[in-house]
């Protein structure tokens, strides 16, 4: 379902960018994905860009806490997952294993949130809604679709996830006749809502991948080049669709996927 007013907790339902140029991110990301933003200021000099697609909010834009940028943190894309209680969640990630790097806190009006650090060092948030659910379309191009945790597998980081948030790792069958490891909050394939693979080089450090829609991957890859930007992993068919790694022009990744039309 393309519209979202809610999500069951324990979904991913919304992602943002941290980046060193706001306004130049906004304009590669409203060209590539047709995104117009609502500004909701911060503080006096900083403003928190909502992105809009048909004026649903599906993902937004901010500059990067400096902290970040001094330690050498590149601009990326974050995750968000929904809790019902975001306090009773943040209360289990040490104890499963995983770091709390803030408890939680209000944002405003808009919901209630910490953020975490997975066993095998993904950050993520978790977001507890008041007045802003996360991503009000998903699974349309231009909008949020899939996410991935890349990590190398084990089984303390699947046990942490089923005990802070309640997803829980299944093998899924794919057409091809292959196998993905994905996360399910019913513990069936068929309620698969992300997934997992091992990084496919060394160096590459454990996060969250996140995945857009595109009516066309490989148009869409051409214009994140005309855009500044590079395509890291040249458009490809997996089982489900077709997919392209892509990096905007400050340096965040970020996927842009098609799916098959029989899939």
């Amino acid at each position: 379902m393309p519209i979202r007013e809610s999500y069951a907790s324990g979904t991913p339902s919304f992602v943002d960018l941290a980046t060193s140029d706001q306004a130049a991110a906004k304009s590669f990301y409203g060209s590539l994905f047709g995104w117009t933003y609502d500004d909701m200021p911060v503080d006096e000099s900083t403003v928190y860009s909502m992105a809009k697609l048909g004026g649903k909010t599906v993902a937004a834009i901010a500059p990067q806490q400096p902290e970040q940028a001094a330690a050498g943190v590149p601009p990326h894309w974050q995750m968000y997952v929904t809790s019902s209680d975001v306090d009773a969640a943040a209360a289990k990630v040490e104890g499963a294993g995983g770091k709390l790097h803030m408890g939680p806190f209000d944002v405003f009006d808009a919901g209630r949130m910490a953020v975490v650090q997975d066993p095998s060092g993904a950050f993520f948030l978790l977001w507890t809604p008041i007045n802003n659910i996360g991503c009000e379309l998903v699974n349309e191009p231009g909008a949020f679709t899939w996410s991935e945790l890349v990590a190398p597998p084990n089984d303390k980081t699947a046990d942490f996830y089923k005990t802070v948030t309640g997803m829980q790792l299944v093998s899924a069958p794919m057409p091809d006749g292959s196998t993905y490891d994905a996360f399910s909050l019913d513990g069936t394939p068929e309620g698969m809502l992300a997934g997992t693979m091992a990084p496919p080089m060394p160096g590459i450090p454990p996060h969250w991948s996140i995945y857009f829609g595109a009516a066309d991957v490989d148009a869409s890859a051409t214009e994140v080049k005309q855009l500044g930007g590079s395509v890291v992993v040249e458009p490809f068919d997996i089982p489900v669709g077709r997919m392209a790694v892509c990096s905007d022009p400050q340096g965040a990744t970020f996927n842009v996927f098609q799916m098959a039309p029989s899939a």
